[in-house]
C-alpha cells in the first residue's frame, strides 16, 4: 500500500510540473506574439491558447464588431512562421489563411458588419510538431 501511495504522489507530481511548464510556456509565446502590437490596437483582453501536437487543430470562436479594425497575432514557439492560422466565417468559407501571406504572425482585418468568425490554429509540421499555439486579438479604438 504505501509502494502503490508512493507511486500515485509521483504519478501526480509529475502530472502538475507538465502542466506548470506547458503554461509558462504558453506565458513565453504570449509574450513574444504581443510584440507584433502597436500601441494603436487594444487587447480584446483575452489571451485564447492551445497545447498542440502534432496534427491536432485549436479553434476559437469570436465575434467581431463591425465598424473597427482588428489585428490578429497568432504565434508558437520563439520564432516566425511556426503556426498557420485560418479564419472562417460561421458557414466554414475561409476568410483568411496566413498560408497565403508568408505564415505572417499577425495580420489585420477591417470588419464592416458584425462578424461571427472562426479562427483555427495549426503548427506547420515542417519547423514543430508540438507546442502551444497562441492567439491575441486587439482592436482599434
Amino acid at each position: 500500500m504505501k509502494k502503490l501511495l508512493t507511486l500515485f504522489s509521483l504519478v501526480a507530481f509529475a502530472f502538475v510540473a507538465q502542466i506548470n511548464t506547458a503554461h509558462a510556456q504558453c506565458d513565453t509565446i504570449a509574450t513574444i506574439c504581443e510584440q507584433n502590437f502597436t500601441s494603436e490596437y487594444l487587447s480584446d483582453g483575452q489571451e485564447y491558447r492551445a497545447l498542440l501536437i502534432q496534427e491536432q487543430t485549436a479553434e476559437f470562436n469570436l465575434t467581431l464588431y463591425g465598424g473597427s479594425t482588428y489585428r490578429f497575432g497568432a504565434c508558437s514557439g520563439l520564432e516566425d512562421g511556426n503556426l498557420i492560422f485560418r479564419v472562417y466565417d460561421q458557414e466554414r468559407n475561409e476568410i483568411f489563411s496566413n498560408q497565403d501571406h508568408a505564415l505572417s504572425p499577425y495580420w489585420d482585418f477591417e470588419v464592416n458588419s458584425t462578424l461571427d468568425v472562426i479562427v483555427e490554429a495549426n503548427l506547420n509540421l515542417d519547423k514543430v510538431s508540438s507546442g502551444c499555439a497562441v492567439l491575441l486579438v486587439g482592436f482599434k479604438p
